[in-house]
């Protein structure tokens, strides 16, 4: 391997880290549209989003993850949230889903969001369940794949 190919793949695991932080710190934006918890407003979101997304809730929900949920990201487990956040969409079925959704939905259109409250719920749910897929995705080619990427780079640039 030469000097190039290795700053090449340099380059690459920097930007995987770089995104893995922005995808992150998204999630937390993404959250942070949520009523808060521990307020009257974020007490009755919970409660109806329990209700509504049953035992999957457990995975997000305040009650279970408590302060360490974004410790996470601070003690450098990014890919903690996104498990989770994936864990939570995993388990919802259809209808369960959907009811999420209204929940979430609702939520979002009773702050500023100008949208109907169904759509801005699908909105929330798609963009968790893409960044939490981006963010393991480049948790895995920093922490476990550099041999992979290199053998990568290697095979297209011999074809």
């Amino acid at each position: 391997m030469n000097t190039g190919q290795v700053a090449k793949i340099a380059a690459a695991a920097a930007c995987d880290v770089s995104y893995n932080q922005a995808a992150n710190g998204h999630l937390v934006d993404l959250f942070a549209t949520l009523p808060l918890p521990g307020t009257p407003e974020g007490r009755e979101f919970w409660r109806e989003l329990r209700i509504a997304g049953d035992h999957a809730v457990a995975y997000i929900d305040p009650a279970n993850a408590g302060g360490p949920f974004f410790n996470y990201l601070i003690n450098g487990n990014e890919t903690g949230i996104a498990g989770r956040v994936l864990d939570f969409l995993g388990e919802l079925d259809d209808s369960r889903r959907d009811a999420v959704t209204e929940v979430i939905g609702g939520a979002l259109r009773d702050s500023t969001f100008p949208a109907s409250g169904r759509y801005l719920g699908k909105l929330w749910l798609r963009d968790a369940e893409t960044t939490a897929w981006h963010v393991l995705l480049a948790g895995r080619r920093t922490h476990e794949t550099q041999d992979d990427r290199e053998r990568f780079l290697e095979a297209w640039s011999n074809r």
